[in-house]
C-alpha cells in the first residue's frame, strides 16, 4: 500500500501561501504539509522532489541531478527557518543554533560577483555556480530572503495558519488568517460544526 507522501507532489499541494512568490524562504518553510487525519507530507522527501522544488523557483538548474546530502541539506535549512519564522511570530527569541545556520548559509558562498578574465574579452564580474556549488547557491539565496524577510516590514505581517492541522506561515493580507482557501473552508466548517454539537 502507498503512502499519503506518495500521492503528494507539488501540483497536488495547496496553492503557495500568501508572502511565499515574493520570499522562497517562506516557501522553504512551508514546503512540509501537515494534512488532515495526522498525515504529512514532505515536497522535499526525494533529491528529485527537492530538485524539482528548486527548479520550479529558478534555483537550480531542472537536470542538477542533486544527491540525497543535498536534498538533506535543504530539508535542514527548512527547519531552521521554520524555528525562525516560529520564533517571530510567537515574539519568542530565535534559537542561536538557528541564527548561525542562517549566517552560514549565506557566507558559503560569495555574494558579490567575483572579478573574472577572459583571454579574448578582458576583465567581466560573474558569480561563478559549479554544478558542485548549485545546492550551496540555493541554500545562500533562501537564507538571505529569511533574513530579508525577518527583518523587514513584512515581517510584521508574518503568521502562522489559523486552520489545524495547518503549519503553514503566511504574511496576513488584512484580516486573512489561512494561508489557502482549501484551511480557511476546513476552519469555518469546523466552527459550524462546533456552533451545531454545542449545547
Amino acid at each position: 500500500m502507498r503512502s499519503v507522501e506518495e500521492f503528494v507532489t507539488e501540483e497536488a499541494a495547496p496553492p503557495s501561501a500568501p508572502g511565499e512568490d515574493e520570499h522562497p524562504a517562506l516557501a522553504l518553510a512551508n514546503s512540509a504539509l501537515a494534512l488532515p487525519g495526522g498525515h504529512t507530507a514532505d515536497l522535499l522527501a526525494t533529491p528529485a522532489q527537492a530538485e524539482q522544488w528548486l527548479a520550479r523557483r529558478d534555483l537550480a538548474p531542472a537536470d542538477a541531478g542533486l544527491a540525497e546530502v543535498c536534498a538533506a541539506q535543504l530539508r535542514s535549512l527548512r527547519e531552521q527557518v521554520r524555528s525562525l519564522l516560529a520564533s517571530r511570530v510567537a515574539e519568542q527569541p530565535a534559537l542561536p543554533a538557528a541564527v548561525t545556520a542562517i549566517n552560514d548559509a549565506m557566507t558559503r558562498v560569495p555574494t558579490a560577483p567575483l572579478l573574472l578574465w577572459d583571454e579574448k574579452t578582458g576583465p567581466y564580474r560573474a558569480t561563478p555556480h559549479p554544478t558542485t556549488a548549485i545546492v550551496e547557491h540555493a541554500l545562500a539565496v533562501i537564507a538571505a530572503d529569511a533574513a530579508d524577510l525577518l527583518t523587514s516590514p513584512d515581517a510584521a505581517r508574518l503568521t502562522a495558519c489559523a486552520s489545524p492541522p495547518c503549519k503553514r506561515f503566511l504574511l496576513k493580507h488584512g484580516r486573512r488568517q489561512w494561508c489557502s482557501t482549501r484551511c480557511g473552508d476546513r476552519a469555518r466548517a469546523a466552527r459550524a460544526y462546533a456552533r451545531r454539537t454545542t449545547p
